[in-house]
């Protein structure tokens, strides 16, 4: 009897696990990919005492080249998640960098305020693919007891292109002027899009669906996602929040440092870097509602440390606060993706709407606390916030009875 020489069937595509070189090759990917889009989504916020000198603007106004891009980057990622679950994860992620990129170098060659904000727009809407897919694209490829460790990757990814994108065009404009710092940091950003490019591996286990309010709505009717959601807007609302007065009461007395000392606030973002994805890693492992419990706890010690006279403690404050943030954040948005069925990509929007509300809003109304009770109601606005994330994920693991163990 003769053996058949047809080839044997190919064993199945299997997701992505933890020590294997894909996996490497993807979280090196979504790694840039973070630093990318966050390096250019807040590449204007250290320059805007220089712009708005430059172009004789209030503080206020000068601040619209932050919030026009956060903002609409806020809006856009719910109907591009929607695109995602038509047209692809990696074709969305991959065309939102490709236009992104070139309108990072049209900004340095703007020639008024009004032409600024204008493609600060645009490069909000531009930039909101990667961060609406990302998060869906690990859970589709990615084996759920390696995906924890897969998104704190990412999101120390974005910690450092957050940090990357306040402190290089302080840098730059000290030497060569504002113009020269936002063309110096586009020029960064195309390099690691190209790098993002050729390291993306393609969807595998992606399945197009039309997208509609329907997947919306389920996400929304799931008490565990509005949990998550909330976490989600009361963290970053806390976050924000010192971030943005802390500097405020470092000038003032007793501490009296520099300005130029205190922008130095913003490399406590290192914190995140390592606590992402070892909060992820440790959400594997032993599940991922004692380690966001866990992660809010820590974030609420760091914040009454900061109440502290000395400022070696409030540094400390601050950097166990980060330390606590980003945990969390990475075992939210990870939790998110896990959780969802279908429509990951929307679940992932609807998360990040969230998170991006807390920033625009939260942290706006934490001015009113500082305004009126100084740093002591700033962290009291701060703990509450926490307060309520803790009690929103502690009820998430009882919410409903879930098609996958939540914890």
């Amino acid at each position: 009897m003769l053996r058949s020489l047809a080839p044997a069937p190919l064993p199945p595509a299997e997701r992505y696990r933890r020590g294997s070189r894909e996996l490497r090759r993807v979280n090196l990917a979504l790694f840039v990919a973070g630093l990318t889009t966050f390096m250019s989504l807040y590449c204007t916020q250290a320059l805007l005492p220089v712009l708005s000198h430059a172009f004789g603007v209030s503080p206020t106004a000068s601040s619209l080249l932050v919030s026009a891009a956060t903002g609409t980057l806020a809006l856009a990622v719910i109907p591009v998640s929607s695109l995602s679950e038509r047209f692809g994860r990696t074709r969305v992620m991959l065309v939102s960098s490709a236009v992104a990129a070139p309108l990072g170098l049209l900004l340095p060659l703007c020639p008024s305020f009004p032409a600024l904000v204008a493609v600060r727009t645009l490069q909000g809407i531009a930039l909101a693919g990667v961060p609406a897919v990302a998060m869906a694209y690990l859970a589709d490829e990615v084996h759920p007891e390696a995906l924890g460790g897969a998104m704190g990757r990412y999101i120390a990814g974005n910690t450092v292109g957050g940090l990357a994108g306040r402190l290089l065009p302080g840098f730059v404009t000290d030497l060569a002027g504002w113009r020269w710092a936002l063309g110096v940091t586009a020029l960064v950003t195309m390099l690691l899009s190209l790098a993002f490019w050729a390291l993306l591996p393609r969807s595998r286990f992606f399945t197009p669906s039309r997208a509609h309010g329907g997947s919306l709505l389920r996400h929304l009717a799931d008490p565990g996602m509005r949990r998550l959601y909330l976490v989600a807007i009361a963290l970053m609302s806390m976050f924000v929040t010192v971030y943005n007065y802390l500097g405020y009461r470092l000038i003032a007395a007793p501490f009296g440092v520099p300005q130029s000392v205190a922008t130095l606030v913003f490399v406590m973002y290192l914190a995140g870097t390592f606590s992402s994805p070892a909060a992820g890693s440790l959400a594997d492992r032993v599940g991922r509602r004692p380690v966001l419990l866990g992660a809010c706890a820590v974030a609420a010690a760091g914040l009454l440390l900061t109440l502290a006279g000395s400022l070696v403690a409030v540094a400390a404050g601050l950097m166990v606060m980060t330390t606590g943030f980003f945990a969390a954040h990475t075992v939210a948005s990870g939790w998110v993706g896990r959780r969802a069925a279908t429509g990951r990509a929307q679940a992932s929007g609807l998360y990040l709407f969230s998170y991006y509300l807390g920033s625009s809003v939260g942290g706006s109304a934490g001015g009113l606390a500082y305004q009126h009770g100084h740093w002591p109601a700033t962290v009291a606005y701060g703990l509450i916030l926490i307060s309520v994330a803790l009690l929103a994920a502690a009820g998430i693991r009882s919410v409903v009875a879930s098609r996958v163990r939540e914890a």
